[in-house]
């Protein structure tokens, strides 16, 4: 009857005779590279649970090699140098440092300590406060219900299904949840199934073997295996082709990935997060989606609101962007005025989120020295006129009518008194707010009765 003890695969840089081909070693099964180019052609065609680095390596600074390798994998590394002694030196992203003498069944010992330590912590559920919400920014009702909904979520295993217009913040809102889960201290993998050709994405999720076709000079581990023990993020599902849609439900089924080129597939354990801008029901109605993966991604939904729908959010938005430039520049951090807030405020958003974002970069770099945002620093005008435009198109026609002459006038005379309060009663200013003659202003506000 097989053992129910887990096989820990390890890879040793360079040889010794502490870890050779003449070690009998129960539980695990250890790949040499004998230096740190086969290192790293290891870890691009295999999932190690371990790596062992026996120094010196020729050629080769420790600690420039370790952070090179921890690049590379999130697995423990091991560094043993037999000529130093126990205690006396720390490498930086090594997870232990050894010295002096030790054997093969202390370092494997070591070896599997640092296996079940790195495991314990995945699999332990966060202590030290929801510090998942911290990309969550905002207090409306929609975020609110967004952030109770990956608060139930976030510790269990289930496939979830986000969906949302672009630039509404989806990948944010998969981060928050593989941030919530017990799977924080591993990867998390994103992908955008739209940017790759279909030839290349499938490669890129499941990995092929040497050879597996024109190309394939090295084999190559694909996303899912790199995401073993976290979180894959698949953005625009939506866009991926049916016959790749096939293999992905396999997958999600099996828990195993079928590698190009390979008949043996590779069981993963990975939690899946799905992203989608488009109506996934449309596409299952006209054949360009699998019912059955719909329902099976979908075993969560998770709807990102559009930023028009919680524009009460937008100032707390504002600032925390507007931290974020700063610290990105190492700059002061600027302020935004209130007339400012209430341009933002009035407009429609269709890039959402990310729109906001990139508007107030802009806004910090083409201001200058000056410390406040003013709203002629955001680059807004016209597509905030076609916002209220927007508005008002979307009003309703009630069943006893309106006088659409009354309403008409009525909105010109309140756009020339908000353009005249807005120049301070310079009427050149106004007209040119409202991008017309001064004397058609004119002859709009006797017309109109405004006072000017």
């Amino acid at each position: 009857m097989p053992s129910s003890t887990p096989v820990h695969t390890v890879l040793c840089l360079a040889r010794s005779e502490i870890l050779s081909d003449s070690v009998q070693v129960t539980n695990f099964r250890i790949i040499y590279a004998a230096g740190p180019d086969g290192a790293r052609d290891v870890l691009g065609s295999t999932v190690v649970d371990a790596l062992v680095v026996l120094l010196p390596v020729a050629g080769h600074e420790a600690q420039e090699l370790v952070r090179d390798l921890r690049v590379r994998t999130g697995a423990p590394i091991l560094v043993y140098d037999p000529k130093l002694d126990c205690g006396g030196k720390q490498l930086l992203d090594a997870t232990e440092y050894l010295g002096g003498a030790v054997d093969s069944s202390e370092l494997l010992a070591r070896v599997s300590a640092a296996i079940r330590r790195r495991n314990s912590e995945v699999s332990q559920p966060l202590s030290h406060g929801e510090v998942w919400t911290n990309g969550l920014v905002g207090s409306s009702d929609a975020m609110r219900q967004v952030v109770e909904i990956i608060r139930l979520v976030g510790p269990r295993r289930s496939t979830v299904l986000i969906t949302g217009e672009t630039g509404s913040g989806k990948e944010v809102a998969a981060r928050a949840i593989h941030a919530a889960s017990n799977r924080s201290g591993s990867r998390m993998v994103s992908v955008n199934c739209a940017a790759l050709p279909d030839h290349l994405l499938e490669a890129e999720l499941f990995g092929h073997t040497k050879g597996a076709f024109t190309g394939a000079v090295n084999a190559r581990v694909g996303l899912f295996e790199q995401a073993h023990r976290g979180t894959i993020f698949l953005d625009e599902i939506g866009e991926m082709p049916l016959q790749l849609q096939s293999k992905l439900l396999r997958v999600l089924q099996e828990r195993e990935v079928p590698r190009i080129g390979s008949s043996e597939p590779v069981p993963v354990d990975v939690r899946v997060i799905a992203a989608s801008n488009s109506n996934l029901l449309e596409a299952v109605a006209d054949r360009r989606f699998r019912e059955d993966l719909y329902y099976r991604l979908k075993v969560v939904a998770l709807r990102m609101p559009p930023l028009r729908e919680r524009a009460s959010d937008i100032p707390a938005l504002a600032e925390h962007f507007l931290s974020k430039i700063a610290e990105q520049e190492g700059a002061e951090r600027k302020r935004i005025s209130p007339d400012a807030i209430e341009t933002l405020m009035r407009y429609s958003w269709p890039g959402n989120v990310r729109q906001l974002e990139h508007a107030l970069e802009s806004a910090v770099a083409l201001s200058g020295r000056r410390m406040v945002l003013d709203p002629g620093d955001l680059d807004l005008h016209a597509e905030t006129l076609t916002s209220d435009l927007a508005r008002l198109c979307s009003l309703d026609l009630p069943e006893t009518g309106i006088n659409f002459e009354e309403l008409i006038m009525g909105i010109e005379r309140c756009l020339l008194e908000r353009a005249l309060a807005k120049s301070g009663g310079n009427k050149a200013r106004a007209a040119n707010m409202l991008q017309m003659k001064r004397t058609t202003l004119i002859s709009k506000f006797k017309s109109l009765e405004v006072c000017a």
